[in-house]
């Protein structure tokens, strides 16, 4: 062999291994979290739950805070866990909360720790008086037939938005469990989310 054929072919063998490390640096990227899901034929959460009759208690600006019901189902074979949720257009504060009883025997409303879970093949209400979508610091009034798009937050990452209507509602006074001082809350009384 002479020293030509030799030289081209040290300088080819790194060029082939060049091209080959640039080929695999232009392949697709690694898949997201999401997209894994779906590849190992995991269902994400937010496609398995659905909202049934959703609506928005009416409240004033003034009022400071109203909050979400519906019937949440599940129609997945994994459990389905909803860990926040916002409504961009009304308000920049939302929270999940529960009612309890409180030591005074009057009930109490506050966050709900880890969530609405909602099992799979079942459902889960939200209604006054009980688990619900806190709507706080308002920044309009919501008068009876708006119309308010709310995006829940599952705990996979994924997101699932639903439009839910305005309507009057009077009852499920529960005192406020919580300090949010500075956010127009106290425990007082809020007249009914």
């Amino acid at each position: 062999m002479t020293m030509t054929a030799l030289t081209t072919r040290s300088l080819l063998a790194p060029t082939a291994l060049s091209a080959a490390l640039l080929l695999g640096a232009c392949a697709s990227p690694a898949p997201t979290e999401e997209e894994a899901a779906v590849q190992e034929g995991s269902a994400l959460q937010a496609e398995s739950v659905s909202i049934t009759d959703p609506w928005i208690k009416a409240a004033s600006a003034d009022d400071g805070m109203t909050a979400a019901f519906g019937v949440l189902s599940n129609e997945g074979e994994e459990d389905a866990v909803i860990v926040a949720a916002t409504a961009e257009e009304i308000s920049d504060m939302v929270e999940l909360h529960e009612v309890v009883d409180g030591d005074d025997g009057n009930t109490l409303m506050r966050e709900k720790d880890g969530g609405f879970s909602v099992s799979a093949g079942s459902e889960h209400e939200l209604s006054p008086g009980a688990d619900h979508i806190m709507i706080m610091d308002l920044t309009r009034d919501l008068e009876p037939g708006a119309e308010v798009a709310v995006t829940l937050e599952f705990e996979d990452g994924s997101t699932q938005e639903f439009t839910a209507p305005v309507k009057d509602f009077e009852g499920a006074n529960e005192n406020y469990d919580g300090d949010h001082e500075g956010h127009g809350h106290s425990d007082e009384d809020h007249g009914g989310h």
